[in-house]
């Protein structure tokens, strides 16, 4: 039986190419068969964020210095490819950019019973298609509750921060390896890969790996 391939994935539910780029790569494993698993890693976009987040529109511009007109072509494009992918990007002109380090001390504590995947998939549509606020408690343990995961246990972990110190050694761990943006795949502790690369180059570079593997 062949070893399944290690892929590891550093992003953010912030990101909207996180999200793309995962379901181009699952649509390139789907199409090659090629037997994998998954490891998600934590990068905030935004550590600086203050609780209450920020307009979308206006972290974007301010960002990256893009105009109204420049960010409006951009959501267009994203949203786009995302009904391309299966996966509906909601933007209204109230959509908020949010501090993710309680997200990711979520997320830490789901991989403790192997449910990280599912909730980083929920996270990602709570945050890009509902709209949801990814800062507040309540909601990230509602998120929790609605994939079967303990709920009082969830609202305990955000409240007492265990896991902050995890989250951050994981973080400065993926920074010293160079990721200073994301999404960032490596396949098999080896092969760097960064943005959203398309359904076709992942599908070659999956190809590609299995021939190396022989």
């Amino acid at each position: 039986m062949t070893e399944p391939l290690r892929i590891d994935i550093v992003s953010d539910v912030m990101c909207p190419w996180c999200i793309i780029g995962y379901r181009q790569l699952s649509a390139a494993l789907e199409a090659t068969e090629t037997p994998h698993e998954i490891h998600w890693h934590p990068f905030e976009l935004n550590p600086q964020m203050p609780p209450e987040g920020q307009n979308t529109r206006e972290h974007i511009m301010e960002k990256y210095g893009s105009t109204p007109e420049q960010s409006e072509q951009s959501r267009q494009q994203v949203k786009a490819l995302g009904d391309s992918l299966g996966f509906e990007f909601a933007w209204d002109e109230d959509s908020r950019m949010h501090n993710t380090f309680s997200t990711h001390q979520l997320l830490h504590w789901a991989d403790m019973q192997d449910r990280m995947h599912d909730l980083k998939q929920a996270l990602f549509t709570a945050h890009f298609t509902e709209r949801r606020n990814l800062s507040d408690n309540v909601v990230l343990a509602d998120i929790a509750a609605e994939i079967g995961l303990d709920r009082t246990e969830a609202e305990a972990v955000l409240a007492d921060q265990r896991f902050a110190n995890d989250v951050r050694g994981a973080e400065q761990f993926w920074q010293k390896q160079g990721i200073s943006g994301v999404p960032a795949v490596v396949f098999d502790r080896k092969h760097l890969v960064t943005g959203a690369q398309g359904v076709e180059n992942y599908t070659s570079i999956l190809n590609q790996l299995a021939e190396m593997k022989g």
